[in-house]
C-alpha cells in the first residue's frame, strides 16, 4: 500500500492562530481555502464563541478547528474516512483540543441518530455526490438545529439549490460568494 502523504494547513484565527494541523490525502478531501475560512469566520464573528458546532464531512477538520480556536463551547466533527479520522484525532492531541469530539461515521447515517442541538453547522461534502440537499433536509427534519442556527454550506461553484428536492423552507440565505471552483453560502434557520 502506498504511503499516505501528509498535508498541512494553518489555523487563521483565535487561540491557535498560526498553528498547523495535518491531514491525509483522501478521495474527495479538499480543505476549505484560508481566504474562504477567513470570510466565513468574519461572517460568523458573533455566532461562534460559546456555541455548539457540528462539522459534517469534516475531512481535514479546518472548519471545526477554526471554530474551536475561536471559542466554540463544543465541536463535533463527523467523518467517514478512517485515515482522516486518525488525523483529526492526532490534531486534537497536538492542540489539546478538549472541546472537539471526533465521530467516525457516514454523515447521513449519523443524522438518523438521536439529535443533539447545534448553533452552527459546517457542511462541506465531497463534490458531485448530491449530498448537500439531503444533508440539509436531515438536519432540519431530525431536530439537529437550534432555533436561529447558522448553517455554512460549501458547494461546487455553480451549485443549483433549486434543483430536485429543495432546501428547507425555513432557511434564509444570508451570504453567498465564490472562490475558484467553490461556492460558499451561509444560511440562517428561522
Amino acid at each position: 500500500m502506498p504511503k499516505r502523504v501528509k498535508n498541512k494547513l494553518r489555523i487563521i484565527g483565535g487561540d491557535w492562530r498560526s498553528r498547523q494541523i495535518s491531514f491525509v490525502d483522501a478521495p474527495g478531501l479538499r480543505p476549505t481555502p484560508a481566504r474562504v475560512r477567513e470570510t466565513l469566520f468574519n461572517w460568523l464573528q458573533y455566532d461562534i464563541s460559546g456555541k455548539q458546532c457540528l462539522d459534517l464531512y469534516a475531512g481535514s477538520g479546518a472548519l471545526g478547528f477554526e471554530a474551536a480556536s475561536r471559542g466554540a463551547k463544543a465541536v463535533v466533527q463527523v467523518e467517514s474516512n478512517v485515515h482522516a479520522c486518525r488525523s483529526l484525532r492526532d490534531n486534537v492531541v497536538v492542540l489539546s483540543a478538549n472541546t472537539i469530539t471526533i465521530v467516525q461515521s457516514d454523515v447521513l447515517r449519523y443524522l438518523e441518530n438521536d439529535a443533539l442541538v447545534f448553533d452552527a453547522v459546517f457542511l462541506d461534502p465531497p463534490f458531485g455526490e448530491d449530498l448537500v440537499i439531503q444533508t440539509c433536509q436531515k438536519l432540519e427534519e431530525n431536530g439537529w438545529l437550534a432555533k436561529h442556527a447558522r448553517i455554512y454550506v460549501e458547494t461546487e461553484r455553480f451549485f443549483d439549490f433549486s434543483r430536485g428536492a429543495a432546501m428547507p423552507e425555513n432557511w434564509r440565505q444570508l451570504k453567498s460568494k465564490t472562490a475558484g471552483e467553490v461556492g460558499y453560502h451561509l444560511f440562517e434557520r428561522s
